[in-house]
């Protein structure tokens, strides 16, 4: 593993229709139906929504053997339409769907976690290890005549499993791991090496991006050690919708394309299914710039372990660095530069800790309580609440400044012998990565790996920079969650500090790099939601019953709410979340704190008061007054 140069991880090529995946193939991308298997003319048209959006792969939900059945009828609509786009079958707790999906789909997507072992009700099963052998021989005795109909078929196969959905086989004997969820899908590649079944495409998902990042990260070595080359499928499962979903699938996703990892994506997001495929587009192309890019001769410091990292050890200075939360730094040096702080209005909800402004610092009465101002050293005078910052070439002034904290901008190429004295002599000084490098996330490792080499345990802040307008909001922050999502994964940052030269809206900087850091699980700021995207299964109406428990949740900070469309995931995904909302039949909808259900088969139009209630029931609402 590189860490510091991009190369794409080789594979083997899958065969799937007319559009084969992994190999020499550029990265695929997918989106999934939300309209009911059975009906063949709204299936047929937002397939073809979605292909003309530039979706590669289409899939949709298959509950029973009857619309594993009408895909036939969906794959004719779609050929007769003069459209090629391959159709996946999504299959769940019955292996025998998957049998008759196999005969009509290009692929079909099993589930470890309930495709022979029973769906999960997070029993603890004990097992000698006789009596685990046996389970594994008789998932295999299912599983071969499947791979069977497959080849037959020329069909090719996902093994997806979801972090969400693990059976309680794997989580007795591994525990909620990610190095379980890595043997759940191992267990079933065996299998397919052993039967020489090689178009099989492989994903790991979980709304959580910490465990989805580690998990995919362990499953390709352990593929590796293996001898097996298969592809991935990444996504960032329950993504939730809006700018929050954007973010939290771009700083996961990107992580691991940014590694070279990844095949096909697919972003999941609460919305329509065609509205999914634009957002994969930027990401992928984004972080495929940084191929050809020039070489960067970073070494990996000692002891860092890129399966399982921790955060790396700094001194605490002041508020950033040691035990606490990353920092947002902010940026104003424009709107100091023409003399317009004082017209500056935060944030309400995302409020910077720290603010340069360059060469112009604010009047006491126009600056923000409880923000910090950073200023040119050159131009610092001591006021309380500020803080100097040295460009690289002030570097000999810093010895003879006597603030509490110091902030010295560095890039890569400029850490020569005397920076590395300097910051030896200053652990006050926080240093500030810069990097104009095509690839900018090998020269931030390169740079903090070399600090760590050194010894050097000063905090690092990281600056992005862009250029988007207003208008291309969305762009900026798939672009800066990308960018940041390895280096916060990897523990080597201690803030973030977004800089746009463009018109885009301070707000919408500074809530974005909060947005980055509570995708990561590093800072909490607001509520969080983890809803799924919706399929064929889902049993209400998601995005609007998703828009009206946001509504009357926003306010709660901290809290971690799941919306799911049906139980295919949704105990085990609530595990992580305080409360959970879950299609239970046509129409009905249970609810959960915790993994616990709580109230069951509540009328879907009562059902989100009952959560609010729920909410207040247990002392979550802190504003709400019996």
């Amino acid at each position: 593993m590189d860490l510091f140069n991009y190369r794409r991880r080789e594979t083997v090529e899958v065969h799937i229709g007319d559009t084969p995946l992994g190999g020499a193939n550029p990265v695929r991308l997918q989106s999934m139906t939300n309209t009911s298997t059975m009906d063949t003319g709204a299936s047929v048209a937002q397939t073809l929504r979605i292909a003309r959006a530039g979706g590669e792969y289409v899939r949709l939900t298959t509950q029973g053997v009857r619309e594993a059945e009408n895909l036939k009828e969906i794959n004719a609509g779609v050929r007769a339409a003069g459209c090629l786009v391959p159709l996946v079958a999504d299959v769940h707790f019955n292996p025998r769907v998957a049998d008759v999906a196999a005969l009509y789909a290009e692929k079909v997507r099993i589930n470890p976690g309930n495709y022979v072992d029973a769906a999960r009700t997070f029993k603890h099963l004990e097992y000698t290890d006789e009596e685990y052998a046996g389970e594994l021989e008789r998932l295999e005795a299912r599983f071969v005549p499947f791979l069977r109909i497959c080849r037959e078929n020329h069909t090719a196969i996902r093994i997806g499993v979801n972090h969400g959905s693990l059976s309680d086989r794997i989580m007795s004997r591994y525990g909620d791991t990610p190095e379980g969820i890595v043997e759940s899908c191992m267990e079933f590649l065996r299998i397919c090496v052993k039967e020489q079944f090689t178009d099989v495409v492989v994903s790991i998902k979980a709304s959580n991006t910490v465990v989805m990042v580690r998990s995919v990260r362990l499953l390709v070595d352990a593929m590796e050690r293996e001898g097996m080359a298969f592809p991935l499928h990444l996504g960032v499962t329950e993504a939730g919708d809006g700018e929050d979903g954007r973010i939290k699938s771009a700083v996961g996703i990107g992580a691991l394309l940014a590694d070279g990892l990844g095949d096909t994506v697919r972003v999941s997001l609460s919305e329509a299914p065609e509205a999914e495929i634009p957002v994969a587009r930027k990401l992928v192309d984004y972080v495929m710039r940084r191929e050809g890019a020039m070489m960067i001769p970073g070494l990996a410091a000692e002891g860092f372990d890129w399966l399982r990292p921790v955060r790396r050890e700094t001194v605490a200075v002041r508020d950033i660095g040691g035990g606490h939360v990353p920092v947002v730094v902010a940026d104003r040096m424009d709107l100091a530069s023409a003399g317009r702080l004082k017209d500056f209005s935060p944030h309400p909800d995302f409020r910077p800790d720290y603010v340069y402004c360059g060469r112009e610092l604010p009047s006491a009465a126009d600056r923000e309580e409880g923000v910090a101002y950073i200023v040119d050293a050159d131009v610092w005078t001591g006021e309380e609440g500020t803080f100097p910052a040295f460009p690289y070439n002030m570097l000999p002034f810093v010895g003879g400044c006597r603030a509490e904290l110091k902030f010295l901008f560095l890039t890569y190429g400029a850490l020569d012998e005397e920076v590395r004295a300097c910051l030896r002599l200053h652990p006050e000084v926080v240093v500030i990565s810069q990097s104009g490098h095509q690839n900018r996330l090998g020269e931030h490792r390169a740079l903090i790996h070399e600090l760590t080499r050194e010894g050097l345990r000063n905090p690092v802040i990281v600056f992005q920079q862009y250029a988007h307008s207003q208008e291309e909001k969305e762009d900026f922050q798939i672009e800066s969650a990308a960018d940041m999502g390895a280096l916060l994964f990897d523990g080597l940052c201690d803030g973030v500090y977004l800089y746009n030269n463009g018109t885009l809206d301070h707000r919408d900087i500074d809530a974005t790099a909060f947005g980055i850091l509570q995708a990561a699980r590093l800072r909490t700021s607001k509520t969080e939601y983890i809803s799924c995207p919706g399929c064929g299964r889902t049993l209400y109406d998601l995005q609007d019953t998703l828009a009206r428990i946001k509504a009357a949740t926003s306010h709660l900070k901290g809290l971690k709410i799941a919306v799911m469309g049906c139980i295919v995931n949704g105990p085990g995904e609530m595990a992580d979340a305080d409360y959970g909302y879950v299609g239970a039949a046509r129409g009905k909808v249970s609810l959960y704190k915790k993994k616990e259900c709580v109230e069951r088969n509540i009328p879907a139009e009562e059902a989100v008061e009952r959560l609010l209630r729920l909410i207040r029931e247990n002392g979550d609402d802190p504003e709400y007054q019996a």
